[in-house]
């Protein structure tokens, strides 16, 4: 079963329901937390009462300096509503590892910036070196991803859209919410990872919602065609691309643009 981490200015918890444990370990990044699993599962059956989780302040459990690549339309939902048809290439785009910020920390727009937008991204977390030539396949996934983070891939979209510049509009400080949690997972849940449903919400409406049954280009797949010219080691950060809005919403956005297109002069 995977266990959820939360990392605060004090250091590392595991969190219980509603109460959170500190956990016994000397790890300041990421990477060193994960090598020391044995400390994490201490805390995860610890007798200790722990603190409300609510009286914590959450950072990003994916500590930086690190890399963080992304992948575009990957999902299949995304690719139609984006207007793509035929097969969709694998394609990859880097985000500054300064963008990360803590989950409730203020998206922060720059003065030159006019149009931002959202989307919800499952991020994988490295937890072993993966050299330039590694072929992952299924079954070695619980070899090379140590856990999951839920991320907010922000853009600034007149930015990416005018100057066909991925790396900046998506690269500002505070671009890429990450967390709270990092769920970090047991070789056996790697077997569920594509029931999972990724959904966001703006201001109660329900915006996004797919399973990652609905990805185009699967983990294993994406660590083995990234593994063709990056490097990856433990620590780094691989958002899996975006879903589209939910079926119904999709309806109602296409009858208010063709009410629109239509509306005599």
């Amino acid at each position: 079963m995977s266990t959820n981490v939360l990392r605060t200015a004090d250091g590392w918890w595991v969190v219980r329901g509603e109460r959170a444990v500190p956990i016994d370990t000397k790890a300041d990044t990421t990477a060193e937390l994960i090598t020391d699993r044995d400390a994490v599962r201490e805390a995860a059956v610890s007798g200790e009462a722990g603190a409300p989780v609510a009286d914590l302040v959450a950072l990003s459990p994916v500590t930086t300096p690190c890399r963080v690549v992304a992948q575009m339309v990957n999902y299949r939902s995304h690719a139609r509503d984006s207007g793509f048809t035929g097969d969709i290439p694998a394609a990859f785009f880097r985000k500054a590892s300064g963008s990360v910020s803590g989950p409730g920390d203020t998206v922060v727009r720059p003065s030159h910036v006019k149009f931002l937008d959202y989307e919800v991204e499952l991020g994988l977390v490295i937890g072993a070196p993966l050299p330039v030539g590694t072929v992952v396949e299924e079954r070695d996934l619980p070899s090379y991803v140590a856990g999951l983070v839920i991320t907010n891939d922000v853009s600034a979209r007149d930015v990416q859209l005018t100057k066909t510049q991925f790396y900046e509009s998506k690269s500002y400080p505070t671009f890429t919410p990450t967390g709270p949690y990092l769920a970090l997972l047991e070789p056996e849940d790697f077997a569920h990872l594509l029931d999972l449903r990724l959904k966001l919400s703006v201001n109660g409406e329900l915006r996004q919602d797919r399973t990652l049954a609905d990805m185009i280009v699967r983990p294993a797949q994406a660590l083995t065609l990234l593994a063709r010219f990056q490097t990856l080691d433990p620590g780094d950060l691989l958002l899996t691309g975006t879903p589209a809005a939910p079926p119904s919403r999709r309806r109602r956005s296409r009858s208010r643009r063709s009410a629109r297109c239509c509306r005599p002069p």
